[in-house]
């Protein structure tokens, strides 16, 4: 992985502020846990509006999940006055998601002046500490 350095020495601060405007995930239960450059981690607490119609996570909560640790790790990297904005996002889905969690990791794997090329891992854990993989994504956040 290429070493990533922040364009703002502040980047952490920006990207609270940005996570407390963006509307839809705090709607959706979106937690910022870690904040690192090129890398964010986050959880979904799960409740009845995130599942679909046979109780598993809905597809598009875990969509809308990647998108969001993807283009945030993006964040990262921006600077002061530039946003991020998703290009292009591909999802995998690997098992149903079940359980009262979800986790996610988004990390920028290559960065451009003016793309961001991103990944993004989602999975549960069950009660007994299990790790349940859900979906993985790559994404093209571009920067505006």
């Amino acid at each position: 992985m290429m070493k990533l350095k922040p364009a703002e020495p502040d980047f952490v601060e920006m990207v609270k502020e940005k996570i407390g405007g963006n509307y839809f995930s705090i709607h959706i239960g979106i937690n910022i846990h870690r904040i690192d450059v090129g890398e964010i981690e986050a959880t979904i607490d799960l409740q009845g509006h995130h599942l679909q119609q046979m109780g598993y996570v809905h597809g598009g909560v875990t969509a809308t999940f990647a998108d969001v640790v993807s283009g945030f790790a993006a964040f990262t990297l921006a600077k002061r006055g530039q946003g991020i904005v998703t290009a292009d996002l591909r999802v995998s889905y690997l098992n149903p998601g079940i359980g009262t969690k979800l986790y996610g990791k988004g990390w920028v794997i290559k960065a451009g002046s003016r793309m961001h090329f991103c990944e993004a891992e989602i999975w549960t854990i069950d009660e007994n500490g299990k790790r349940t993989d859900v979906a993985k994504s790559s994404s093209t956040m571009v920067v505006v």
